[in-house]
């Protein structure tokens, strides 16, 4: 195999990986969404830290999506 079809197999796989990746994280978007659905209105100091905690991991997500986008769109 030549260098360059290596490069290009190389390149290919890893945007086959930020892709599935991707999936994954907005996966977990979904679910951390779907959990701040269930929680709704917090009435007891639990239900308020779950809310807390599917916040915070809903925003961290988020800003990694963004990151891995940036990446992605750089390798095309």
């Amino acid at each position: 195999m030549s260098e360059e079809n290596r490069s290009k197999s190389s390149d290919s796989s890893e945007r086959k990986r930020q892709r599935i990746r991707l999936a994954r994280l907005e996966a977990d978007m979904a679910y951390f969404q779907a959990r701040l659905e269930l929680i709704g209105s917090p009435n007891s100091s639990n239900r308020a830290a779950q809310r807390k905690v599917f916040n915070l991991l809903h925003k961290t997500v988020a800003s990694k999506i963004l990151k891995l986008k940036r990446r992605f769109a750089e390798l095309n």
